[in-house]
This record gives C-alpha cells, structure tokens and sequence, in this order.
C-alpha cells in the first residue's frame, strides 16, 4: 500500500504539468484529491485523464494570487473535513525581461501567483495540515530558487523567497506533526514557457516551448514521482533532475563565480530568451 493511500491532498496549478502529474499519481494510489487551477479547461482535462474513478476528487477554480479566493477554497474544503493530510504549493508562471526593461504589470503579475500564491497556500491550509496525524506541506520553489540568471529576475525573486519563507516555516514547525519540504526543480517539462510573458516580441509561443524543451532533464511524471516519495520520507529539502543537483553544487562551491562554469548562462540578455 502506497503512503498516500487513504490520505488527501490539496494541488495548486494542477491543470497542467507537475500538478496534472501529482494528481494522476496520487489518484492512482488512491488518495482523495481537492485540485485547483486558475486554467478550468486544464483542470478538466486533468480529472478526466485520472484513472481510479472511485477516489474522490474536488476541482476548484482559484486564482492562488487573490488570498480571499484561496481562503474561501480552504474553508470549503474544511466544511468538508476536518484536516488535509498533504498540501502542494505549485502553481507558477513564468516572464523574461532584463530588469532595466521590466513591465511593472508583469513583475506583480508574476509575484503574486509565484510567491503570494505559496503564501496564501501555506497560511489557508496549514490549520488544516495541523488537524492531520501528519500533515506534509510542500512549496515547489526552482533551482532558480538558488542561482541568479539574466532576464530571470523577478522569477529568481520569487523562488529565493518561496525558499527562505518556507525554510523559515520548517524551522518554526520543527517537532510537531506537520512536515514542510522545499522542491527546487530543474528543467522539468511542463507549459511554462508556453504560457510565459516577456522575451523578444518575435519569438511565439511554440518557439518559447520549444527553445525551453532544449534544457528539458525530467518528465512531470518523474518530478510527481520524486516529490511523491519525498513526501513519505518526510525529506526536509528535493533538488530534483540531474541538471538542478549539478547547479545545486556549482552555486556551493563557487557562490559567486558559477556563471564561469556555466556556458551561456552570462550570454543571456536583450536579444536572446532565457
């Protein structure tokens, strides 16, 4: 029986790549499932694409950057039951632009769904994670959570900060039953790129995708499949993908001078999308 059997669980941005992927796998093992996305058609793709029809799934569209609507989801959810055993905080978007060229519009945008969004996650639902036997909060923050990249700005921005906030929250729930773990993916392939703002003006949306499945390393499936595991070996910390730990471990050795080591990291710039 997989640890997840009989639990339930809560997934932002699970209309489509990492999300989708957690759902399918979480279903299958037979947990019960409230998902949510701002995307309603994704979202319906995603439960209609689950295997095991008789686990419960709830599907709600949210918008993770308006707190009021994450409220209101998690005190539905709480009418419904009493605790949630396992949280994913993994809704993002994604926007290039060099800073001296940055829309203020697009920053905010890009802020509130990839940082506010985990905040308001983390605070709705962590009384409800506290009501579990052991609850497992996890927050999906980048390995640009831990390297600077040109253009990258505001999302490097949000992925330190979802690291430090939720660093700081497992150290405040040290000892108690609710496990808290920090996912800092590599090039994993999912619709970001797809979906993102920013970049040259020339460039569409297909060639943003396609120009991001180059730095592919690992399927959604295999990233469910590790944060899954994670989660039931309550492990504080995932790098996850070849390409995240190599990172991982330039930016350790040489905190300031990993560019060097990284070809076209530094080339990044006006004219070329991240």
């Amino acid at each position: 029986m997989a640890y997840s059997t009989g639990k339930s669980a809560v997934i932002t941005g699970a209309g489509s790549g990492i999300g989708r992927a957690l759902a399918q796998q979480l279903n299958r093992e037979g947990c019960a499932l409230f998902l949510g996305d701002v995307d309603t058609g994704g979202l319906a793709e995603t439960v209609a694409s689950l295997e095991h029809k008789d686990a419960p799934v709830v599907q709600q569209q949210v918008d993770v950057s308006d707190k009021a609507a994450v409220d209101r989801w998690a005190a539905t959810i709480a009418e419904q039951q009493l605790a949630v055993d396992i949280v994913v905080n993994n809704a993002g978007v994604a926007y290039s632009a060099r800073v001296d060229e940055c829309n203020y519009d697009d920053v905010q945008w890009l802020m509130g769904v990839n940082f506010w969004g985990v905040v308001h996650g983390t605070m709705a639902f962590l009384p409800l994670l506290k009501a579990a036997p052991q609850g497992h909060l996890v927050n999906i923050s980048s390995i640009f959570g831990m390297i600077g990249v040109p253009t990258q700005s505001a999302y490097n921005a949000a992925k330190f900060a979802v690291r430090g906030y939720t660093e700081a929250l497992r150290m405040e729930m040290a000892g108690s039953n609710v496990h808290i773990c920090c996912v800092h993916p590599g090039g994993v392939g999912t619709n970001i790129a797809r979906r993102s703002r920013g970049g040259p003006a020339d460039v569409s949306a297909d060639e943003k995708a396609a120009l991001f499945d180059q730095h592919v390393r690992t399927s959604a499936e295999s990233a469910a499949a590790q944060i899954i595991a994670a989660v039931a070996k309550r492990k504080p910390r995932l790098i996850l993908g070849p390409d995240a730990k190599f990172i991982n471990l330039l930016s350790r050795l040489f905190p300031v001078s990993y560019p060097r080591f990284m070809p076209g990291l530094g080339k990044v710039g006006r004219d070329e999308p991240a």
